[in-house]
């Protein structure tokens, strides 16, 4: 696995790189295959916590997981946690699907086979609503100014700019993220 960690106002040292490598290098046990693409790391401080923010490609499915704490080295173990969690649930659920179906086909490898703990009553995730509006063009700012109109999260939007579809949406700090295709 092809870790890249990257320092926002911060100095990433040897040692914090090595101990990223050993946490979150642990989670390739759960792969069959390689993830597709690198994992990028974040570190950065604000405000007195550490925050680490983990990004995982892995056969289509993007795994995210972001920690804050006083300590970097903690940050790194909570966010390590986090993805080993998100695997799990994953594995977990594309096991039940093909059992449901019948199939028995290994989609990620496990690490501990037979020692796993039982799901605890979880409900199936589902869509319970479908919604459909009409693609208006907008610049950014003038999404961002629909955001706080509306009072939602996120806002979905068709850039004058680029003529894609763009999401943009509030983040825990106050201030504003913008989704965009690539490809």
């Amino acid at each position: 696995m092809n870790i890249q960690v990257r320092g926002d106002h911060i100095q990433v040292t040897e040692a914090l790189s090595k101990y990223i490598d050993k946490k979150i290098g642990r989670l390739e046990r759960y792969f069959d295959a390689p993830p597709e693409k690198n994992v990028s790391v974040t570190l950065s401080v604000e405000r007195g916590l550490h925050r680490v923010e983990v990004n995982l490609h892995l056969h289509g499915l993007i795994f995210r997981a972001e920690e804050s704490s006083e300590d970097m080295y903690a940050s790194i173990d909570l966010v390590s946690d986090k993805l080993e969690h998100q695997l799990l649930k994953q594995k977990e659920k594309l096991n039940r699907q093909f059992r449901s179906r019948g199939l028995h086909t290994r989609i990620m490898a496990s690490p501990d086979a037979g020692t796993e703990a039982p799901v605890q009553n979880e409900e199936e995730s589902r869509i319970v609503r479908v919604k459909s509006f009409p693609l208006k063009p907008m610049v950014a700012e003038e999404a961002m100014l629909q955001l706080e109109l509306l009072g939602h999260d996120f806002y979905v939007f068709s850039n004058a700019e680029t003529d894609e579809v763009n999401v943009i949406y509030r983040r825990k700090d106050g201030h504003y993220g913008l989704i965009e295709p690539q490809g």
